[in-house]
């Protein structure tokens, strides 16, 4: 057996070509990508003298339990000058009563109440369009009823992400850490995500945004004729918004800790699914470059752990198909590890590739069970 073996015109020769093939465009990948998001340096924050009025929009349906939890940390931002808008959709707890106080405790909070109908679309997008056209000031920061700003200078973040040719920010909303199995898939999916939609958009390809903590202007929002080009659909309220925004803007990132929003992690299957069947239903309609790009990642990480583990069976072949596999793996979890570091996932980055594997299988298999169980909810 030789470091180097002499390659021949044969299964094995090809099996190792292909092996190397796929590994270098996981390289390409994370050079390309990822290690844009993890070699950025950190923004110092901006010392700004004057920061415009802006509205912050919430979308809520039966949300008095999050409400008066998470509302009161939204509503005592450190920013000179916002409104928080409340959107109520058609709640039958008691969010009217807690919102009434809390209305007369802050100034600042306005509510706007939809009456129930059976004839309304589920979704957020008629909840947010409504507060927009509620909204008072020219700059829109939104997030979710249960959502709570990691810090005072949530706001200040989001709008230090903006310019006048980036008109789009996409912020990070991490999920609480729990106990169990579930709730660390759950969190590498989201942490894998929001590194995606970071990495990405520093290389110019923007494609996911979450709408637990974004922001646009009202501008944009009037130049893509609001929620128009998806109405019919459910969810993208963030990320379709993003594809329709990106013909008149480009889209920043905001990734300073203090600008996160925490949120619950779904804690049954059944509650993933729907979170993720959402994301399914807008993706299909991501432009077909973006979805050949998201694509060509996990297939070839599944051939090329293939393809090297079939080489295993070659001693011959096993030194340098060995070497180039680690080394790859290596880089792998340098780089894409950082993206979860950057992301305070820290404990998620010991086991990357593991978890890259596990997720690149798992992902399909809960597209296509979240399909035929058609999980669509608000």
């Amino acid at each position: 057996m030789t470091y180097l073996p002499s390659i021949q015109n044969d299964f094995w020769a090809y099996l190792l070509i292909s092996a190397i093939l796929f590994g270098a465009i996981q390289l390409f990948y994370v050079f390309n990508f990822y290690a844009r998001f993890a070699l950025k340096k950190q923004k110092a924050p901006e010392n700004r003298q004057q920061y415009p009025p802006i509205s912050v929009i919430i979308a809520a349906r039966n949300e008095s339990d999050n409400l008066y939890e998470h509302l009161p940390v939204i509503l005592s931002q450190d920013y000179p000058n916002y409104e928080v808008i409340v959107v109520n959709n058609q709640s039958i707890d008691d969010s009217n009563w807690i919102l009434t106080a809390f209305a007369q405790q802050f100034a600042q909070l306005k509510v706007v109440e939809i009456s129930r109908s059976p004839h309304l679309k589920p979704g957020k997008k008629l909840p947010i369009t409504l507060g927009i056209k509620a909204a008072t000031y020219e700059f829109f920061v939104l997030t979710d009823a249960d959502c709570q700003p990691l810090s005072n200078q949530w706001l200040k973040n989001m709008i230090d992400g903006s310019s006048s040719d980036h008109q789009f920010v996409i912020g990070y909303s991490p999920f609480t850490k729990n106990k169990g199995f579930l709730n660390k898939l759950v969190r590498y999916d989201n942490a894998w995500m929001g590194a995606n939609a970071f990495a990405y958009a520093l290389a110019g390809q923007p494609f996911k945004a979450s709408g637990r903590n974004i922001a646009y202007t009202q501008q944009l929002f009037q130049k893509v004729n609001g929620f128009k080009s998806h109405y019919a659909i459910s969810p993208g309220d963030d990320d379709l918004l993003l594809q329709d925004a990106l013909r008149y803007t480009k889209a920043s990132i905001v990734d300073d800790p203090s600008s996160f929003v925490r949120s619950a992690a779904p804690s049954t299957w059944t509650n993933w699914f729907a979170q993720k069947a959402k994301y399914h239903i807008s993706s299909a309609r991501y432009p077909v470059i973006k979805k050949v790009m998201l694509g060509i990642y996990p297939l070839s990480l599944i051939l090329m752990w293939i393809s090297f583990v079939a080489l295993c069976l070659n001693l011959n072949y096993l030194p340098i198909s060995t070497s180039i596999f680690f080394g790859i793996i290596a880089i792998k979890w340098w780089l894409q590890g950082a993206c979860l570091n950057r992301l305070e996932e820290k404990k998620l980055m010991f086991f990357f590739p593991l978890w890259d594997l596990f997720y690149s299988i798992l992902m399909p298999i809960v597209y296509y069970i979240s399909e035929r169980q058609k999980y669509y909810r608000w």
